[in-house]
């Protein structure tokens, strides 16, 4: 059995974008620590709210055009302090009034880590440029994912 988690751990170590060391006792494992790249960057000009993705991402907006909705991950960049990720309970909507609850219970820009989801109303793609209707980000926040809306290809079972 400890072989078989070996190899699993390593093949997951290896598939990418993770890693995840290894000792002699499989009890004492590192946390996993994973290294992500921006896709593109959140344009705003004048009343345009666009996506801009990198043109070796292109291809995989192919189909995208056709959907009503995309979910869009974002890094809050501007909130990338270490006492930032710290903050582990807020005031909802920055209001002291609203009783004290953990970030995870809420859309909090702070966040162990700060990645963010918002879904946004898809105008155009056109090339590698989304135009979205808006987005709660500033303009050249990096775009880590996009995900198509779910319901599109969605077919309920017959009856």
């Amino acid at each position: 059995m400890r072989n078989v988690f070996t190899l699993l751990s390593l093949a997951f170590m290896f598939s990418g974008g993770c890693t995840k060391q290894m000792t002699k006792d499989a009890n004492q494992i590192t946390p996993p620590q994973f290294t992500m790249h921006p896709i593109g960057y959140v344009r705003r000009d004048q009343d345009k709210t666009m996506i801009v993705i990198d043109k070796q991402y292109q291809p995989a907006l192919l189909g995208l055009g056709k959907q009503k909705h995309v979910h869009v991950f974002y890094w809050f960049d501007k909130n990338d302090t270490p006492g930032k990720r710290a903050i582990l309970q807020v005031h909802p909507r920055g209001n002291n009034e609203n009783p004290l609850t953990g970030v995870f219970a809420t859309r909090a820009p702070f966040r162990p880590n700060l990645i963010a989801l918002s879904r946004c109303d898809i105008i155009s793609v056109k090339d590698n440029i989304i135009e979205i209707a808006d987005i709660d980000a500033f303009d050249d926040t990096p775009v880590i994912d996009l995900k198509g809306d779910f319901f599109y290809y969605y077919k309920p079972p017959k009856e």
